[in-house]
């Protein structure tokens, strides 16, 4: 009866702290208001000196924020407000926008899971033949290879383009595990995907197999409830809530999440994408129309990229492991195939250095005939969206495919106004009308493509951890390319008419929304 109470007392806590940011940025722009009203109505004459004392303090923030590493637009939201809005911009920065709120989650300092040298130097070998082949993607492996981000060859990959497809894999594979399972989700929901999912962990761990599980607390407030989540633990499967929401509810530190979709299998299967534990990921509800989404199976080397992922992020939460790393390793050798693959991740722990957004450049500079992207969300520094203009003049078949049908509508009226400047410069931009595109994918020439969790926004970029693996002329690159030209087949060509000859309320609406995108 206890333990019921506490569950209770914490999920209340949690959705108090779900709406608590939303509330707050009304109590400040309130106070913004009282203020100016106070100084009014008591300080009369006075009143004018008053407030421009507190709009220089806020002149100070924000040339200090002018002053400090990281995004652009991050910066110019912030400096806006405080300019604007000094007593309920000094406020919200007091809360969100220090540089403290990544360091005082509940992650520990520890070191990297340590890798063979044998392993460093067969990446060294790898790097230079995939420079030989492709020098453009031979730096773009080295970049990844200085964050110690290796690259592998003897690995075979398979590409899902639906979820449905995918679930019935990864329930085949999870059957197959002798020795561990890593998974890792942002978003793990109740019903008839984690049910199947879950039978098939449950048998495993009953006979021997260790189990851990990372699930992000935010991703999962409203998805999982209290007893399903006690049901996983009594099952003998390990379970750590990243980031819990109520821990910070005088804080708010939940901006920061696990964005990744990740499950390794034994150390020699890895999944990774953008799709998460969901019905609607596998099309049996519908939400926003047909979801459309993507994951990469890689079998052999490359598994171990996403194995140390985890195991990295399991320490960072305070967790250990009940063997040494090397247990980890898969016994199996790789199968010899064709190609290079590369798994990396990203986080606010990076922040100003930031992998995922570097990738994105590089592809899109290297690009010398078709660039392909398929994004739900597109909020992008000036640099990616000046770069993508840049291939569209150079001749490059720039297609950026997009959902129809949003799932966040505000959102998506701040992505429309990047849009006009892309379609000026020739960037081709589809609308995906049977339903939502959620996979998170970029596709290069046909020799290099990336397929990961990341969103193509300031959140993805600086706020989440993230993870992704770049593909180097491996087979399964063709598999990409077919599932985005049935992607455009499926889309209807948005043109500068349609963008130009929006409603000028919906234009205004966007223009407000991307000012305060960053900070909300």
């Amino acid at each position: 009866m206890g333990r019921m109470s506490h569950r209770n007392q914490e999920r209340t806590e949690r959705r108090i702290s779900a709406a608590a940011s939303l509330i707050l940025c009304a109590l400040t722009v309130l106070a913004q208001i009282a203020v100016t009203l106070l100084l009014t109505r008591f300080l009369k004459e006075k009143a004018s000196f008053v407030y421009g004392f507190l709009q220089l303090i806020g002149a100070a923030v924000a040339i200090r924020v002018y002053q400090r590493s990281g995004s652009p637009s991050y910066k110019l939201s912030w400096m806006c407000l405080l300019l604007i809005l000094p007593v309920a911009g000094m406020l919200l920065f007091c809360l969100w926008g220090g540089t403290h709120q990544a360091k005082q989650l509940s992650l520990k300092p520890v070191p990297p899971i340590p890798q063979r040298e044998s392993a460093k130097m067969l990446s060294d070998l790898n790097q230079t033949a995939l420079t030989r082949r492709s020098p453009a993607w031979g730096r773009l492996a080295a970049y990844l290879q200085k964050r110690q981000f290796w690259l592998y060859r003897n690995t075979d990959a398979a590409y899902f383009g639906e979820g449905e497809s995918f679930f019935r894999d990864l329930v085949e594979h999870l059957r197959q595990a002798e020795t561990y399972i890593f998974m890792e989700y942002y978003i793990l929901a109740e019903g008839t995907v984690w049910d199947e999912i879950f039978a098939v962990l449950k048998e495993r761990a009953a006979a021997g197999v260790e189990i851990h599980l990372i699930i992000d607390d935010f991703g999962t407030l409203t998805r999982l409830s209290d007893g399903t989540l006690q049901a996983i633990k009594d099952a003998g499967i390990e379970v750590e809530i990243f980031n819990p929401v109520h821990r910070y509810i005088n804080r708010l530190y939940f901006n920061y999440r696990d964005h990744r979709k990740i499950t390794v299998i034994d150390g020699y299967v890895a999944y990774a994408g953008g799709i998460n534990i969901g019905d609607e990921y596998a099309n049996r509800i519908e939400r926003f129309g047909y979801w459309k989404d993507s994951t990469v199976r890689l079998t052999g080397d490359g598994a171990w990229g996403f194995a140390v992922q985890f195991m990295q992020m399991w320490k960072m939460l305070g967790r250990h492991f009940p063997n040494e790393d090397d247990y980890y390793r898969s016994r199996r050798e790789g199968p010899a195939v064709e190609g290079f693959c590369q798994p990396f991740e990203d986080g606010p722990l990076n922040n100003p250095d930031n992998p995922v957004e570097a990738v994105y450049l590089q592809l899109i500079a290297s690009a010398k005939r078709m660039l392909y992207i398929t994004t739900p969300y597109y909020a992008v520094e000036e640099s990616i969206q000046e770069a993508l203009c840049i291939a569209a003049d150079a001749g490059v078949d720039v297609r950026l495919m997009i959902p129809a049908i949003p799932d966040k509508k505000l959102v998506y009226l701040v992505a429309e106004t990047y849009w006009g400047e892309l379609l000026r410069h020739g960037v081709k931009i589809y609308k995906y009308t049977p339903g939502f595109v959620h996979a998170k994918s970029a596709l290069a020439d046909r020799e290099a493509a990336l397929i990961g969790s990341t969103n193509m926004d300031y959140r993805s970029f600086q706020l989440h951890y993230e993870d992704a693996v770049m593909l180097y002329h491996m087979p399964v690159i063709e598999e990409l390319l077919e599932d985005m030209d049935h992607i455009v087949e499926d889309s209807q060509l948005y043109t500068l008419e349609d963008w130009e000859n929006r409603p000028w309320l919906r234009r205004m609406t966007a223009s407000i929304l991307k000012l305060g995108a960053i900070w909300l």
